[in-house]
């Protein structure tokens, strides 16, 4: 941890962190703390940005009378049936990019960005897909939803046509693998997602304490399908079926435990979103340690690429990043315990 904190601008660290205290009448008050938090300084969120698709999709199935997350519904064209409920599961337990994908059909880009803005989520911008060919594409596909009485078709249309973004850092490294070649120069990421830790921070505190905000910065989801969300976000992939061998319980937790694959102690709930791509681990997480009364919210993320080449799968994830952002979150913890 010491040999990157000697070092933070070459590892392009940025942290955000919240206390979390309540007066004599339970009133929710935040004291943050910023270490190089810059929303001008480009990173790539990679799998974070499947977070707000996530909610915002549960949001806007819960505005139609008909429908729900448990509706069961297919891709136009497909022959596959998916509920939401279960795109969002497989989203938290293995961050699954299909049903990332699924539910970026369904809503598109323009209303996500809208929408995430009209509740004060800035600055940000969800512009594509993710691991797919002509991921930016305008023409989204068209979801068909099945309920009781009739069928319904959601999604499709066309988004607008992807900006380039205007801040720092958006040209990385020194090449880039493409099509198995390697192009010598920086890879462009000005077309690419953008979600700073200050948005997915905010994100974070409307989520888990709405009453801190105004109505109009909530998000308006029914109690049973926030439960269902939550449930979601702090559970583990053995508890949704998947092999523990392969999906450990910090196969998608970092902070705190993801330097090691023991068992997650159940006292601990880890709300959180992780995401890790060219070289770049994020996450965000409202940390609750049940036994102990402890609760924190904390953002962060990190760039290991030794190498300085975008998209070669080369990366210090394990040897520096993962145990980075582990430590991270324990002395976290260790500074809300002797609060």
């Amino acid at each position: 941890m010491l040999k990157v904190l000697h070092d933070p601008n070459y590892f392009e660290i940025q942290i955000q962190y919240s206390e979390i205290n309540r007066d004599t009448t339970g009133k929710v008050y935040f004291v943050d703390y910023d270490f190089r938090n810059n929303p001008d300084a480009y990173f790539y969120p990679a799998s974070t940005v499947k977070l707000p698709v996530a909610i915002l999709a549960a949001e806007y199935l819960d505005s139609i009378s008909s429908v729900g997350i448990t509706t069961s519904y297919k891709i136009k064209g497909d022959s596959v049936l998916h509920t939401v409920e279960d795109d969002i599961r497989q989203i938290f337990s293995v961050s699954d990019n299909e049903a990332y994908n699924r539910l970026y059909e369904l809503l598109g880009r323009d209303y996500i960005n809208a929408k995430l803005d009209s509740k004060g989520i800035s600055p940000m911008r969800i512009s594509h897909r993710l691991a797919i060919e002509n991921a930016g594409r305008q023409q989204r596909d068209t979801l068909v939803f099945y309920t009781e009485r009739d069928t319904l078709y959601l999604g499709g249309g066309k988004d607008s046509i992807i900006e380039n973004l205007q801040i720092k850092k958006l040209q990385k490294g020194i090449g880039f693998m493409r099509d198995g070649a390697l192009v010598n120069e920086p890879m462009d990421f000005s077309e690419k997602n953008y979600f700073p830790i200050e948005a997915q921070h905010k994100l974070m505190k409307r989520l888990f304490f709405p009453e801190v905000f105004s109505e109009n910065e909530r998000f308006s989801i029914s109690e049973n399908t926030l439960n269902r969300i939550k449930k979601n976000m702090h559970s583990v992939p053995r508890k949704s079926g998947y092999k523990e061998d392969e999906f450990y319980d910090s196969y998608g937790k970092f902070f705190l435990y993801g330097d090691s694959k023991d068992r997650i102690p159940e006292q601990f709930k880890i709300y959180n979103k992780v995401g890790y791509a060219y070289g770049t681990l994020t996450e965000t997480a409202y940390i609750v340690d049940e036994k102990a009364g402890i609760e924190f919210l904390l953002t962060a993320t990190i760039l290991v690429n030794k190498n300085e080449i975008f998209n070669d799968d080369t990366y210090e994830y394990e040897e520096i990043g993962i145990p980075f952002l582990a430590q991270l979150g324990r002395e976290i913890y260790l500074q809300e315990h002797e609060k």
